[in-house]
């Protein structure tokens, strides 16, 4: 269930903004997204930062600390940075300039590191959003790796696709859970209990 909001609580909002951003990364990922795409995934990946901010903004209002923090996170990375990385290497690409991705690399180093270091939080909320933050932990190394030139991008770029359709899928689900047993007061959908209580 949604914990107490002044507001109505804008999570699920914020968990279907991110699958929105994993959907079309993964497409990305698996090679289905080319040059006259990017455009296309920058616009939709600021759509997402505009929600996603504002879902960091209420939770932080309402004491969320981990929610709050995530959320902010996600939003001026996860979407408004992505959102500019992927026009610049459309308009570079357009130029015949190959990206510097390495550059990313030593960045999300940083995204993941955070992630990483705060997932522990995620242990006391339910297990379903618990393994959505692992998967994205694992995504997020990976492409820390992909950007250096550490792993195979043949092997590796599959695996970072289908992560992140499956933690798209996990948002989507939890963002109908909270809504619909929201308002029926009951589990509509199941949301299984956490690893730690």
């Amino acid at each position: 269930m949604a914990q107490e909001h002044t507001f109505a609580s804008p999570g699920p909002a914020g968990l279907a903004a991110l699958a929105v951003a994993c959907f079309g990364f993964a497409a990305v990922f698996l090679g289905k997204v080319g040059l006259g795409g990017l455009p296309l995934l920058a616009a939709w990946l600021v759509g997402g930062g505009i929600v996603q901010w504002t879902t960091a903004v209420m939770e932080l209002k309402d004491h969320n600390i981990v929610g709050g923090n995530v959320f902010l996170f996600f939003a001026a990375f996860f979407m408004f940075a992505a959102a500019l990385s992927v026009f610049a290497k459309f308009m570079l690409l357009s130029f015949n300039i190959k990206p510097l991705s390495y550059v990313e690399g030593w960045l999300w180093m940083a995204g993941a590191g955070f992630l990483t270091v705060v997932t522990p939080a995620y242990f006391k909320a339910n297990k379903a959003i618990c393994i959505l933050v692992l998967l994205v932990d694992v995504v997020l190394w990976t492409i820390v790796t992909l950007d250096l030139g550490i792993s195979d991008p043949a092997v590796w770029k599959p695996v970072v696709g289908y992560l992140l359709i499956v933690a798209g899928w996990i948002g989507i689900y939890l963002a109908g859970a909270v809504v619909c047993n929201t308002a029926y007061g009951k589990a509509i959908y199941p949301v299984p209990s956490p690893f730690i209580k």
